[in-house]
């Protein structure tokens, strides 16, 4: 099957083929043709799959097919399409892909998020845009000081609706969705690089009669990437890793911590090494996470040290090794993580270094991909079967295995009037039914999805 059987308009094949892309993939073939029907869509792929493009097309054709004439208008554009992502990483990528896409169209787009200056998004967005690419918090600043509106949006995107859920963006979401006009007025479109039951019992009362569009089996790792155990000591990973990269040659390695301060230390540890390092987290400005990334990509940075979240969003050509220094608390975050390798087609190995702390996370994940990850171990880094086991700690001090997602929240909120704390950590009294998050004393708003999924669907 090729692009234009799908029913594109040849000024966006024209795009994809300077793309160098000829056939679509799994995920595009499924999910291009039902978009143009205009039908809700819940779409869940391995990450890596052409996802983005995979709405990120058919969004352009309908509102090319939508546009209104060339009467003069009164006023700057409206916005017609919103896509909300749960990280900037993921918000730059998505709107490059808005641009790569819809170069032959006059469609104007652009991307919002913390991080940086409000100003120059001010004038954009007074400038009038047809596509808004943002996270939920710096959105949710704009709308609070009336520099948008978004009363007119025809297409809604949620990307990476489950990692939103992992964050705690149900309740920005909500409040998203009340300036949106109502849901049977607009097309919803949720995507997901993993799908679990969650997803779509909230798909199924956000969504109006939702194709359900699934190109593989949940929360399954890419076909094309190796997955490998090292069991080692816990105090000897940094060696074990300096000895992967350099033995091996390795030019580019993207490597995972549980916390911030693990990957600054971790960083600066193989720069001690030897090896060109840098950290990329929430806790890192804009700027710094742009630099270290495009050195990465570059070839500058040997090693990229990345938490979970920072890293969401990365698309990164051909990268051929990921390594989980730490294994997540999440074991649906294994799967995003080795999902930064064997990205559209190409060949990926993903190396875990496993100390005896971590055996009860590998078996969570073991027990999610539903298969055993082979283990190898190195001559000279055999684990001294004497050394216990020890608890792993949270950021807040809490034992690893309590509430999904509880001790990575490691997204910087976007800045605006609800960061007047450090790191953006406000503290206030719990409402009526809320619990305390595990770090900083923060009410945790996971305990708003069932409120969520229980209410109205047009809020």
């Amino acid at each position: 099957m090729s692009f234009e059987s799908l029913g594109l308009r040849e000024d966006l094949l024209r795009a994809v083929r300077e793309q160098g892309y000829t056939e679509p993939t799994p995920i595009q073939r499924q999910a291009i043709p039902t978009i143009l029907t205009g039908a809700d869509v819940l779409a869940g792929a391995q990450t890596g799959t052409g996802k983005t493009a995979g709405f990120t097309l058919p969004l352009l054709q309908r509102l090319m097919a939508s546009r209104p004439g060339d009467a003069r208008r009164h006023g700057p554009r409206p916005i017609r399409a919103l896509v909300l992502t749960p990280t900037r990483e993921l918000a730059a990528q998505v709107q490059e892909s808005v641009e790569t896409y819809g170069r032959h169209l006059p469609l104007s787009s652009a991307v919002i998020f913390g991080g940086v200056k409000i100003n120059p998004q001010i004038a954009q967005l007074r400038r009038g845009v047809d596509i808004l690419v943002a996270t939920p918090g710096r959105l949710l600043d704009h709308a609070g000081q009336g520099n948008l509106d978004l009363s007119r949006i025809e297409i809604l995107v949620l990307d990476e609706a489950d990692r939103m859920l992992d964050m705690g963006f149900i309740h920005d979401i909500r409040r998203v969705l009340a300036l949106l006009p109502a849901a049977r007025e607009r097309q919803n479109l949720l995507f997901s690089a993993t799908f679990s039951d969650e997803i779509k019992d909230l798909a199924n009362r956000l969504l109006n009669q939702p194709r359900l569009i699934e190109v593989a089996r949940r929360n399954t790792a890419a076909e094309t990437v190796r997955q490998v155990v090292h069991p080692v000591d816990r105090h000897r990973k940094r060696e074990l890793l300096s000895h992967l990269v350099g033995a091996n040659d390795w030019r580019q390695v993207l490597v995972f911590t549980r916390t911030k301060h693990g990957a600054n230390r971790l960083a600066q540890q193989l720069e001690q090494d030897g090896l060109s390092a840098a950290a990329i987290h929430g806790n890192k400005s804009q700027g710094a996470r742009t630099r270290a990334l495009a050195g990465f990509k570059a070839g500058e940075v040997r090693v990229l040290v990345a938490t979970d979240i920072a890293a969401r969003g990365l698309d990164i050509d051909q990268l051929p090794h990921v390594v989980n220094y730490e294994l997540p608390n999440v074991p649906e975050d294994y799967v995003h993580r080795i999902g930064r390798t064997g990205r559209a087609g190409n060949e990926g190995e993903a190396i875990s270094l496993v100390c005896v702390d971590e055996h009860k996370l590998l078996r969570d994940i073991e027990r999610l991909l539903k298969r055993e990850v082979p283990k190898v171990v190195l001559d000279g880094y055999a684990p001294d079967p004497s050394i216990p086991a020890e608890p792993i700690l949270r950021g807040g001090g809490q034992r690893a295995g309590g509430q999904r997602g509880g001790g990575q929240r490691d997204a910087t909120r976007e800045s605006g009037p609800r960061q007047q704390a450090k790191h953006g950590h406000v503290h206030r009294k719990p409402k009526v039914g809320e619990q305390r998050s595990p770090r900083h004393g923060r009410p945790s708003r996971r305990r708003e999805v069932p409120a969520l999924l229980g209410g109205n669907r047009d809020d």
